[in-house]
């Protein structure tokens, strides 16, 4: 059975995605998505392309004009940083990752709590530690047979005791139960090496690009 291509796979990743951040339905345009996200302080929307040109970045980049507008492209950071002009900031670089869904309990160290629930679509799971304080989370968007991990992060001073294994575990499991097979994020440089050490597999490079604010600081309030 042949694989998913990048473009098939960043469909599923935006299916997940819109549901883990509450964000609209993708939009499809001739060279990929427009997803409105509506957090003016952080983001208003995204353009998202699986399969970027230059010609198609540029255009796209010269009718954009509200800060907070994120370019989202499956491509090498230098490949698509002098597409952009300098209003454009570049973030540091993510990674199209899969892998299949398995039941697999989570192997909780001692001391330490696990809760999962599911609303919205959202699975989320929460380890604190026994007197209560917030040791990692992440949460993970249902749709149908594809989840996708989201915001996974570990607290500093419980770094090194494997809880975000517990975390990825809790929601593969939980994910599977739910009746998806799949899962596919886009994981940071240090999220990359954790995801591939639990089987994870890298499709491709993704840079992200946002339009900054003309006066930084000025904008929304709340």
């Amino acid at each position: 059975m042949s694989q998913p291509n990048v473009t098939e796979l960043v469909r599923m990743w935006i299916s997940g995605w819109t549901v883990s951040r509450g964000a609209a339905d993708p939009v499809e345009q001739p060279w990929g998505w427009t997803i409105d996200v509506g957090a003016p302080a952080r983001e208003v929307a995204r353009h998202v392309l699986p399969e970027p040109t230059e010609d198609e970045v540029r255009k796209l980049a010269g009718a954009t004009t509200a800060p907070t507008t994120w370019l989202k492209l499956f491509a090498e950071d230098g490949t698509v940083r002098p597409w952009l002009g300098p209003q454009w900031r570049l973030d540091p670089p993510g990674f199209l990752m899969t892998a299949p869904l398995s039941p697999e309990p989570p192997a909780l160290p001692a001391g330490y709590t696990l809760t999962t629930w599911t609303r919205g679509g959202v699975l989320r799971a929460l380890v604190r530690s026994t007197d209560g304080h917030l040791a990692a989370r992440g949460q993970a968007g249902l749709a149908g047979p594809v989840a996708v991990p989201d915001q996974i992060g570990t607290s500093p001073e419980h770094r090194r005791r494997g809880l975000g294994s517990v975390v990825m575990a809790a929601l593969r499991s939980g994910a599977y139960e739910a009746g998806a097979r799949t899962g596919v994020l886009v994981g940071t440089a240090d999220g990359r090496a954790l995801y591939t050490a639990l089987g994870w597999t890298t499709h491709a490079p993704m840079a992200s690009l946002v339009l900054e604010p003309e006066q930084p600081g000025a904008g929304w309030l709340g």
